[in-house]
């Protein structure tokens, strides 16, 4: 509402009249109604008038971004020119009334904003207007990248980037923006959260487009496509000039040079929200002339399309002569994606309509975490209900499990192998049942027959398995089971220990080993009696599942799916997957894999119809509801992660990109990096014994403590409660489990405790990584006698010898268990040159260090753990034992992963690698060492 006064004075002699008008208004925005009041003031050297139209009015923001927002008024066309200032956080912008929008740059994300706004005294003075807003919160979405092997002659290919899994997107364009260059510089160039987003987001469709501008809007930028989260395809051509969202994504100039971003519209209640990407490097559209079509293009044109049709027709007809061959009927499962339905296509009458399918539609990865959260929400209520309606597709027939001569082949009498999926062997002239295996096919990501499930071998199987994986061309099997478990035997050695063995036709030798943490890889040669060929497979056998329900993180579990897809050549046949019955384990492993690569094409998930699809091929897949939750689980970490391994030889230019800060975003690769790993906190159940009263005291500090699973225990003492607790955690290393124990600096009340720990578990390298006092306080007590023997309870412990090293020193004690008198020798190796405050300048010191520890292990120490502590005993230690498996990696498989292995630590025991500091050194050091020319342990 407008209200207007006036008043004269005497102005140098001369009468003016001071008018002021004055306006409020009330926006919402950000949650909250803000009433605002403007006012503005105008003279006249004789009479000035002043009506409501001739100020600027409806102050409003029209939109946010992470650095920046829209500021809209109204103001007449034909007005005179008039200025004013927005001021904020102590900064100032004069802005002209008559462009009617302003973008406010240079904000932080996610945080509110007072702007007040002010007319110079020119205007009279007198404007008082305040405008409250919000910046949108600090998504990344990391730049598209132009692939440069998909280019046409009119069209240019973007690989467009994975959205954040927790940001809430409605919409994503694609934003194409011309460049100008002077003098080879690149002009006007504004960063997209800059950019006039308000122009940019009209609907500028051929359809709705004067036809007669778009020479003038050659030189702008415009929006080529709408597509939502759901609908976000994993490539994208510019310049096919079809409508994507309704935007028209129109012919590129030939010769002009681009540039191209994604910008997100966020669900947001409060008022429009965008988040956007950084520009991708420049590109020049294709500038080359169409070839003329001769009569001899023409006619391939009109040949070339029959000629395939009738080869396609052939194909058909040899795929159903095939699956006649094989089975008297068969089903096959096909998902259309666009309409969420399930087509059957059968090849005689048998029915399966998957009850439920139409209700559980494929999940957006961007919904994930809270479709996770939903489902294990009222102690996993409705992850039970959505399991338990999966239906278990058990009305096909099973005639050749059930046949007499092949009962004996099935581990398990009610796991069978259903007949329209059976994997069918060469049948052997005169041996009945030869063609029999309790094996199925299971249909992968758009790729049938990309699997083969099957059941543990038995002994009176080796021969058919072997024959299977050589008729299959399988390159590889994945063992999902021990040989043994809770004392019964899961699945029989079907692999030589040793040199080679023969099974059936198959002669299959042990070329390599490769006994890892978690999982272990054989290499096989195999050749089979009457063919000169020899072929290579490999077992990849993971030890790491738990003899009772499913592992508790599936950090270790992904790590080994990942070393599977790599090494498996990518023309093999299918992967054959078995654990002891091949349904339970199997079927996780299947979904996981399958799902992933659903993601990386649709970024969507459908766990549910993968595992129904699974269930018409093979009987019981995925067997428990544990495992249907760990499916989740797991696909949630891979999203939530991404790929952080890298070749040892491209380690110096991922650290570069780390270091760097994107174009609109505040912090660099390194920060977003290490703050994922902070994404998943313990639960308070992880920690029982040391939360106990009578173990409290025993932590040095309250929020560093083992978790149950993985602490290490000491035997109990009768009639002493709590003791059998010290906090201190098993640590995998590279290749052997429990190879570290973690542990906090010892306290005065818990020494005796250390050193009984090390006697049970017979470790005899301890490595020491803190001063005993640092910055004025205690960060250890000291544990061990400087020159006389002492005694810790059972323990005397007397100091042999000390050499002092340029960057450690390395004492020698003989501790003798005084009840029997048996001695060892433990060394401890304490650094010194770790400063005070922060990590050394250089890895180098370091990683010498470490080598020598491990040095002195091979040589001299038991088969028992290397016990690491620094103070707290998660942050230098975390950072030794992360470098430990680090380096040994890096020199069997020239690869790094520091991301993973520190998340892997910190599944064990939790804050390992405490800060981004430190962090940041595991990387420096593995570039140093990867520079070095003195590996140790070589």
């Amino acid at each position: 509402m407008w209200a207007a006064a006036g008043n004269a004075r005497p102005v140098d002699g001369r009468r003016v009249v001071e008018v002021s008008a004055q306006a409020s208004v009330t926006v919402r925005f950000g949650g909250g109604a803000f009433r605002f009041t403007a006012s503005a003031h105008a003279a006249d050297s004789a009479i000035a008038r002043l009506l409501p139209h001739d100020v600027p009015r409806n102050f409003s923001v029209n939109l946010a971004t992470k650095t920046s927002v829209l500021l809209t008024w109204e103001f007449p066309e034909s007005s005179a020119p008039y200025r004013f200032t927005v001021e904020y956080n102590r900064q100032k912008m004069e802005v002209d009334a008559r462009l009617r929008k302003a973008v406010i740059p240079n904000l932080q994300p996610d945080t509110s904003y007072d702007f007040k706004i002010t007319s110079p005294e020119g205007n009279m003075g007198g404007l008082r207007h305040r405008i409250h807003a919000k910046t949108s919160p600090p998504i990344l979405i990391r730049r598209p990248e132009v692939d440069h092997t998909r280019e046409t002659e009119a069209t240019v290919t973007i690989i467009l980037p994975s959205l954040d899994s927790r940001s809430n997107v409605r919409n994503i364009y694609v934003v194409v923006v011309p460049l100008k260059r002077a003098r080879g510089v690149i002009r006007h160039l504004k960063s997209p959260d800059e950019m006039d987003l308000e122009e940019l987001l009209k609907d500028i469709s051929q359809k709705q487009r004067d036809p007669r501008q778009r020479q003038v809007d050659l030189r702008r930028a415009y929006i080529t496509a709408r597509f939502t989260p759901v609908t976000l395809p994993g490539f994208f051509k510019l310049g096919d000039q079809l409508d994507y969202g309704g935007f028209e994504n129109r012919a590129l100039e030939p010769g002009q040079e681009y540039v191209f971003f994604i910008l997100a519209e966020l669900n947001s209640t409060t008022g429009k929200m965008f988040v956007a990407s950084p520009y991708t490097d420049p590109v020049i559209a294709p500038d080359s002339d169409p070839q003329p079509l001769d009569a001899g293009d023409g006619l391939i044109w009109v040949v070339g399309p029959v000629l395939a049709v009738v080869f396609i027709i052939c194909i058909v007809i040899a795929i159903l002569l095939y699956k006649k061959r094989r089975s008297s009927f068969g089903v096959r499962f096909t998902r259309c994606r666009a309409e969420g339905l399930w087509v059957i296509a059968m090849t005689t009458a048998v029915t399966f309509a998957p009850a439920g399918m139409m209700s559980h539609p494929p999940i957006p990865i961007s919904d994930l975490p809270e479709h996770t959260e939903r489902l294990k929400a009222n102690d996993n209520l409705h992850l039970s209900q959505e399991y338990e309606s999966i239906a278990p597709g058990q009305q096909f027939t099973w005639e050749h499990s059930n046949l007499e001569v092949n009962k004996p082949k099935n581990r398990y009498a009610n796991v069978i192998a259903y007949d329209h999926t059976r994997v069918i062997l060469a049948p052997i002239d005169g041996i009945m049942g030869s063609d029999y295996i309790n094996a199925n096919y299971i249909d992968g990501y758009r790729k049938q027959n990309a699997y083969i499930a099957t059941q543990g071998a038995l002994p009176e199987t080796f021969g058919d398995f072997w024959r299977m994986v050589w008729e299959q061309r399988a390159a590889s099997v994945v063992m999902m089971t021990k040989l043994e478990e809770k004392s019964r035997i899961k699945c029989d050695q079907y692999w030589p220990s040793r040199g080679t063995d023969t099974y059936g036709t198959v002669q299959v030798t042990l070329l390599d080993t490769m006994e890892l943490a978690t999982f272990c890889v054989r290499t096989f040669s195999l050749h089979k009696s009457g063919c000169n060929e020899r072929r290579e497979v490999r077992q990849f056998q993971f030890t790491a599942w738990p003899d009772h329900g499913v592992p508790e993180y599936p950090t270790p579990f992904l790590a080994f799916l990942r070393r599977v897809k790599a090494c498996n050549p990518p023309d093999a046949g299918p992967v054959v997957v078995h654990c002891s019955a091949g349904v339970g384990r199997t079927g996780c492993f299947i979904v996981i894999d399958a799902m992933l690569e659903r993601i990386r094409h649709e970024r969507t998930v459908d766990v549910y119809g993968h595992v129904t699809l699974m269930r018409s091929q093979r009987n019981y897949m995925v067997q428990t509801e544990d495992q249907y939750g760990f499916i989740h689980e797991a696909l949630l970490e891979a999203v939530a992660c991404g790929n952080t391994e890298v070749a040892a030889r491209s380690l110096y230019s991922y650290i570069q990109k780390l270091s760097q800060v994107e174009a609109g975003e505040h912090v660099s690769g390194m920060e977003l990096e290490f703050k994922r790993l902070a994404n998943s906190k313990a639960h308070t159940s992880r920690f029982v014994s040391a939360n106990l009263p009578c173990n409290k005291f025993k932590n040095r500090l309250v929020n560093i403590m083992p978790y149950e699973t993985t602490r290490v225990c000491l035997q109990p003492i009768r009639g002493l409660e709590g003791s059998d607790y010290i906090n201190a955690s098993f640590i995998d290393g590279y290749r052997q489990q429990r190879a570290y124990i973690a542990t906090q600096g010892p306290l005065a009340e818990t020494t005796e405790d250390f050193w009984r720990m090390l006697w049970e578990h017979n470790s005899t390298i301890v490595v020491m990584l803190t001063k005993l006092r640092e910055m004025g306080r205690e960060k250890c007590h000291q544990y061990w006698p400087a020159e006389r023997s002492a005694r810790y309870q059972y323990f005397v412990v007397d100091p042999m010898a000390e050499y002092n090293m340029p960057q450690y020193i390395l004492r020698e004690f003989k501790v003798t268990d005084a009840r029997d008198g048996q001695s060892r020798t433990v060394r401890q190796f304490q650094f010194t040159d770790w400063p005070e405050q922060g990590v050394p300048k250089s890895g180098e010191g370091f990683i010498d260090f470490i080598g020598q520890v491990h040095k002195t292990k091979e040589q001299f120490g038991q088969d028992g753990p290397i016990a690491v502590h620094c103070s707290a005993g998660v942050g230098r230690t975390g950072v030794f034992i992360t470098l430990s498996i680090v380096l040994e990696r890096m020199r069997y498989e020239g690869a790094v992963d520091i991301f993973q292995t520190v998340k892997m630590l910190r599944t064990q025991r939790p804050a390992m690698v405490q800060t981004e500091d430190e962090y940041q050194f595991c990387y420096q050091a593995a570039l140093e060492y990867l520079g070095s020319f003195d590996h140790y342990a070589t």
